[in-house]
């Protein structure tokens, strides 16, 4: 993780206000449009955004606002929220949580877990959750957010995808997917690879040491070893894999599961690797909602 953090090398000075100030009149990632005041309602429903590790989960949500104008209402969302909550044994409260003074319409802090204690986001088109960019944002447990100018290059391909996740990859580089680009045929782009220190998103298609891994559902790398998550809709065959031909033994059959961070997600199970060895905790996330079971019952609750 320090490493990842490293590379990026940019200036701490770049708080969240200095994101809103840096943008206003370029590319309106959350700034003040002038009307006046915006009436801010209560958080809205929470959802898990990634795992730390093999207890600590981070959850975000955003406040409603409304505002209204000579003409008509508007409204939308902002202040936008992180906290980082115990999800094996219910406690009093978050161990972490820090809000933005922002707004979402056009720059959504949370788009996606990058790494352990990453969260990454930028300028979305109007109202959505696809980033267009050319800002990105990077928002780290304990600080605050950090912010890049990114200028996107296509190579060996000609059309690219809508960015749905990132992933740390070689060479201290970001792999970035969409939700089935790897299989895109034609000219069409399969991955981009994201570095931060140049400021390049460069869309590409794979070459012949990395064709193998077309048949991946989710992929990752942890230094130059390339891990790939291979699902079966029945759970019989499901498998994941280190480089082209080592398996990795899972504890469990499983039909769904991906990277979240440096974790790994078997069906509800969250497990850990280490030296390729995957562990993974008797409590189990169902993915749709706020509650961890162990048992059958319910152990912590963070609705």
């Amino acid at each position: 993780m320090k490493h990842l953090l490293k590379k990026f090398e940019i200036k701490r000075l770049i708080v969240a206000a200095m994101v809103t100030l840096m943008c206003v009149g370029m590319w309106g990632c959350g700034v003040d449009d002038g009307w006046g005041e915006r009436e801010f309602r209560a958080y809205d429903v929470a959802k898990v955004v990634g795992f730390v590790d093999d207890s600590l989960v981070i959850v975000a949500d955003s406040r409603e606002w409304m505002q209204e104008t000579p003409d008509y209402a508007i409204g939308g969302h902002g202040h936008q929220r992180l906290r980082v909550f115990n999800y094996r044994i219910q406690e009093d409260g978050p161990r972490w949580v820090d809000t933005l003074d922002n707004f979402v319409d056009e720059c959504d802090y949370v788009l996606g877990q990058l790494s352990d204690s990453v969260v990454w986001g930028g300028q979305t088109s109007l109202y959505t959750k696809v980033w267009k960019g050319p800002l990105m944002t990077f928002w780290k447990i304990g600080e605050k957010p950090i912010v890049k100018n990114i200028s996107v290059e296509t190579e060996r391909c000609s059309q690219t995808f809508f960015v749905k996740n990132m992933r740390s990859w070689i060479e201290e580089t970001i792999i970035v997917l969409s939700e089935k680009s790897l299989r895109y045929g034609g000219d069409t782009c399969q991955y981009a690879v994201l570095d931060t220190v140049a400021g390049t998103l460069t869309f590409k298609r794979l070459d012949e040491n990395l064709k193998w891994i077309q048949k991946c559902d989710d992929v990752r790398a942890w230094g130059d070893d390339v891990y790939c998550v291979i699902l079966d809709n029945e759970g019989e065959n499901s498998l994941i894999l280190k480089n082209i031909n080592d398996t990795i033994p899972t504890p469990r059959k499983f039909a769904i599961g991906g990277f979240w961070g440096n974790m790994i997600k078997l069906s509800g199970n969250i497990c850990s690797i280490h030296d390729d060895e995957i562990t993974c905790s008797d409590v189990i996330w169902y993915g749709n909602e706020l509650k961890f079971y162990e048992n059958g019952e319910v152990v912590v609750d963070l609705e």
